[in-house]
C-alpha cells in the first residue's frame, strides 16, 4: 500500500480509539491519522479538511453509537459532499442490532460492517495486505 494515504478514525469510547490509533500507527501505511470523538466534530473536520486541502482521508473507520452525532447523522451528512470522493467507509461497532448491519448497508460509502473489537490481523486485512 502506498504511505500517502489518510485514514479517519471516528470513536467515542477513548480507550478504543486509542487502541486503534496505535495498531494503525504500528502498520506504518499512513502518513495521517485523524480522530474525532462524535460524527457531528468529524463532519465539520472533515469538511474543514476539504477546504484546506481539497481532500478527503482515502479510509474512515466509524463507530455507530457516539454521542451528539451517530454514525447515521455523520453519513447522511458526508455522503451529500463525497461524490467524486474514492475513498470508503469501514463501520466498526459494539452493536450487536441487525438492523444496524442492514442499515449500513444503505450507504455506497460504506465498504464494510466489523464488530468490536477489531484486532490487528483485521486491521492488516481490511487495507488488503
Amino acid at each position: 500500500m502506498n504511505r500517502n494515504k489518510t485514514i479517519c478514525i471516528i470513536e467515542d469510547d477513548p480507550n478504543y480509539l486509542m487502541l486503534t490509533q496505535k495498531m494503525i500507527e504500528f502498520t506504518t501505511l499512513f502518513k495521517e491519522i485523524l480522530t474525532f470523538r462524535n460524527g457531528k466534530q468529524a463532519f465539520e473536520g472533515l469538511m474543514d479538511r476539504k477546504a484546506s486541502h481539497g481532500d478527503f482521508p482515502d479510509f474512515i473507520l466509524l463507530d455507530i453509537n457516539m454521542p451528539i452525532w451517530d454514525a447515521w447523522d455523520f453519513l447522511d451528512e458526508f455522503s451529500k459532499h463525497t461524490q467524486d470522493w474514492n475513498g470508503v467507509v469501514y463501520i466498526i461497532t459494539s452493536s450487536i442490532d441487525k438492523v444496524d448491519e442492514s442499515k449500513s448497508k444503505e450507504y455506497s460509502l460504506v465498504k464494510g460492517y466489523l464488530k468490536k473489537p477489531v484486532g490487528f490481523e483485521k486491521i492488516i486485512e481490511i487495507f488488503n495486505l
